[in-house]
């Protein structure tokens, strides 16, 4: 007997969740994909530096050229060391302050030992190596430091210096050591760094540079290729993932900066098909057990 009760299914209404996910799958068909920005090369952080360095230049405009510097060879994330406009209130990560910055010098034996920050300008300028203590990152534990030393190569592409330079510059203003890194004392008044600065100075080094000319459309420029280009400067200086991936802060399963190393380093295939080429036959196994033409079982 029909009671002209509906079934189960469709008194809840997911007779109507199929037809929904064919409607949202075929949206994500006209959705173009995900456009990564391209890893820069280390003459970019030294451009930037270089003209924070000019003549006239603002307190504002020297505060961003170092910390491209750092970011670059700290492999930093743009939120973990400048401030937005607008920001959301229940935000995890917390930006690098005037503590979280360790300033060392090698003494005897070659032990490490602390620069306070009340050092004399000569001495925090002469330190060795720097690190920067993580209070509340992604994927950053707490306490967490991440370490580099000073280019003995050249000052001005040294992360240390450009640390050290910060150091002086804040001290000078504030006594608190909760002070932000990307914080900076003009004529006016008390300033921050903003993300929208950094990429600004970025894509306007990658156009002074020419990166277009490079196959580098300044479209795929801007403050995560910091990030991206120091993990494949690491990568084609030997160092290895494991290495690159404690550098970079990521987490242990991640294979995030894999992309940058494989997708976008030309020398990452350097050869590869001339030794393919090399390579005259080889016998596909899987194809050999019930194959009747023996010509299925080999390619040429």
């Amino acid at each position: 007997m029909d009671t002209g009760a509906q079934p189960l299914h469709q008194r809840d209404g997911t007779h109507y969740l199929k037809p929904l996910q064919h409607m949202l799958a075929g949206f994500k068909k006209f959705d173009p994909a995900t456009e990564k920005k391209l890893a820069v090369h280390p003459d970019l952080p030294r451009f930037a530096r270089k003209r924070a360095c000019r003549k006239g230049a603002s307190e504002a405009e020297k505060a961003t050229g170092d910390l491209v510097l750092i970011a670059f060879y700290y492999l930093l994330r743009v939120g973990e060391y400048t401030t937005k406009s607008r920001r959301r209130m229940k935000k995890r990560t917390r930006q690098f302050r005037l503590r979280d910055v360790t300033l060392y010098r090698r003494g005897k034996g070659g032990t490490m030992i602390v620069i306070p920050h009340h050092a004399p300008a000569h001495v925090i300028m002469a330190a060795d190596a720097a690190t920067l203590r993580i209070s509340n990152q992604k994927n950053g534990h707490k306490g967490q430091c991440v370490h580099t030393w000073a280019n003995v190569d050249s000052q001005d592409d040294c992360p240390v210096r450009a640390l050290g330079r910060r150091a002086i510059h804040i001290r000078s203003h504030s006594r608190s050591g909760g002070a932000l890194l990307c914080s900076f004392w003009d004529e006016i008044a008390r300033g921050h760094v903003t993300n929208e600065m950094i990429s600004f100075a970025v894509k306007y080094a990658a156009a002074a540079l020419k990166y277009p000319d490079r196959g580098i459309p300044l479209s795929r420029v801007d403050t995560h290729s910091l990030r991206a280009g120091g993990a494949c400067a690491l990568s084609l200086s030997g160092y290895r993932p494991h290495q690159i991936m404690k550098m970079g802060r990521w987490a242990p399963r991640s294979t995030a900066f894999m992309e940058y190393i494989q997708n976008q380093l030309s020398t990452f295939s350097a050869g590869m098909s001339t030794n393919m080429s090399r390579i005259d036959i080889f016998t596909n196994m899987e194809g050999t057990e019930n194959a009747v033409d023996l010509r299925a079982a080999t390619i040429f």
